[in-house]
């Protein structure tokens, strides 16, 4: 007859699982934020520009040039007058308003705790394509409960908004607007 405890052993499929695991079970009653390389983010952007700028030239020149010929009895006197004038205002107004959410990933953390976030989204919308880019450094501190940070909270904050489509090349002038552009004439 077997001894009871190797009866014991034979019949136990083997040692018994610790149900704790480190590092594997996040606390109850705090909430997941971005802490290391890797960790998502959600970035509010809510950025307002407004820009004015405005410009008036005027130029007025006038030559007046006379001539006389007086040769015994001929007597022959002209005048010419050249002149010439340009008045040009120009201004250019832009107000521009942009708010969205998009998910960024940290990409590195300083060896102060700083966060540096990158991250893009990109969006095809009745054939306008638009693109939104972020890039900066975050301060944990700044991360809300909800593992959000507002864009005014972003430290050399690279804020890139794009797109490309006909709503976008109705907006940009035409080409001969340009070409003055270009020339300084407009």
């Amino acid at each position: 007859m077997m001894p009871l405890l190797a009866l014991a052993a034979a019949l136990l499929p083997g040692p018994a699982d610790d149900l704790y695991r480190p590092g594997g079970w996040g606390a109850l009653v705090t909430d997941q934020r971005a802490t290391q390389a890797g960790d998502t983010l959600t970035i509010i952007v809510q950025q307002t520009a407004d820009a004015s700028h405005s410009a008036q030239n005027d130029t007025r020149k006038a030559t007046d040039l006379s001539t006389g010929i007086d040769v015994g009895s001929i007597a022959e006197t002209g005048r010419a007058t050249i002149g010439g004038g340009f008045t040009g205002r120009g201004e250019a107004r832009r107000s521009e308003r942009l708010v969205t959410r998009l998910s960024v990933t940290v990409s590195a953390v300083l060896p102060n705790g700083d966060l540096i976030v990158t991250g893009r989204q990109r969006m095809a919308i009745s054939g306008e394509r638009t693109e939104v880019g972020v890039r900066g450094r975050v301060r944990v501190a700044d991360i809300g409960a909800d593992n959000t940070v507002l864009s005014s909270r972003i430290a050399d904050a690279e804020i890139d908004y794009g797109g490309k489509g006909f709503v976008s090349r109705g907006s940009k002038p035409g080409l001969l607007n340009r070409l003055f552009g270009l020339l300084g004439l407009g």
